[in-house]
């Protein structure tokens, strides 16, 4: 009897713990939302209750905003869905490709020395390398002849290095549970090693890839420092991030616009959290099993 009463006190402490920690969390959301609803009056008077909230506030709002022409909004949303999609599809095919050299090299030396940089630069922070970052991009733009700043080209490619190392690190975890008979078959049937990716390892990886492109795309549509030191504030292409920070310098005292513009680019990546959480998860638990 007093285990079971020990025991229901410890559920009841994490279940607290945990609203806790879910509303601390969840907060900023929930101004961001109540305060996309109201006029700029309203919020200023009572930023956090739920006076002057309405729908057709909202709608109002959200017109205002996607048709402004300081904002941009579906240019700004379709430069974000390009660059996101291009890096993200890049990042599955080519580090899906490196881990599964790695992986099956992992004996030699110079497959464990690339394993170890990738791992290595995951903790370097980004602070450290951008401004070297910047300077090496516009040198190597002008050697290859195409303008790696202020460019999708040069993002996207940016992305790839940055987000190549979590990419490989989680792939290659992954790929050690995958049976080498399977390969060696393939092999033996005639099947080329670029074959043996495509119609055998690829495919078994589909569950792990969808949790690392929704990782890194979450990543990637939020992002604001590398867009913004690469594209700049002023340049033609700017994603979402960026373009909110520019109306944000715009509309300092119209508030509602403001945190409209926030909201819509907050709500996308949402939905597809959402959608995909179930994803999201088996693929991490499949892949802390096989690796």
């Amino acid at each position: 009897m007093l285990h079971t009463k020990e025991k229901t006190s410890s559920i009841v402490i994490k279940l607290v713990i945990a609203i806790v920690i879910a509303i601390y969390v969840l907060f900023p959301f929930f101004l961001v939302v109540i305060n996309s609803c109201k006029a700029t009056s309203d919020i200023t008077s009572n930023p956090v209750g739920f006076g002057g909230v309405s729908i057709g506030q909202l709608i109002q709002n959200l017109g205002d905003v996607i048709n402004n022409t300081h904002f941009l909004f579906w240019q700004a949303f379709g430069y974000s869905v390009l660059i996101t999609v291009l890096s993200l599809v890049l990042l599955a095919l080519f580090g899906g490709m490196a881990a599964w050299v790695i992986c099956r090299n992992n004996k030699t030396k110079w497959s464990q020395f690339i394993y170890f940089t990738f791992i290595a630069s995951m903790i370097i922070p980004f602070q450290v390398v951008m401004l070297p970052l910047i300077s090496t991009f516009r040198d190597v733009g002008k050697f290859v002849g195409i303008p790696m700043l202020q460019s999708v080209p040069g993002i996207v490619f940016a992305y790839l290095g940055f987000g190549g190392a979590m990419t490989v690190f989680i792939l290659n975890g992954f790929i050690k549970g995958i049976p080498y008979e399977l390969e060696e078959a393939a092999s033996i049937d005639g099947c080329p090693p670029e074959g043996i990716f495509f119609r055998v390892i690829l495919p078994l990886l589909k569950p792990v890839i969808t949790t690392v492109t929704i990782l890194n795309g979450m990543w990637i549509w939020n992002d604001y420092l590398l867009p913004s030191m690469m594209l700049g504030q002023n340049g033609a292409v700017k994603t979402i991030p960026v373009a909110v920070q520019a109306f944000v310098g715009s509309y300092v005292k119209q508030w509602n616009l403001i945190l409209t513009a926030a909201l819509l680019a907050i709500v996308p990546m949402v939905i597809i959290f959402l959608i995909a959480q179930k994803q999201i998860m088996e693929g991490m638990i499949e892949g802390a099993v096989k690796g």
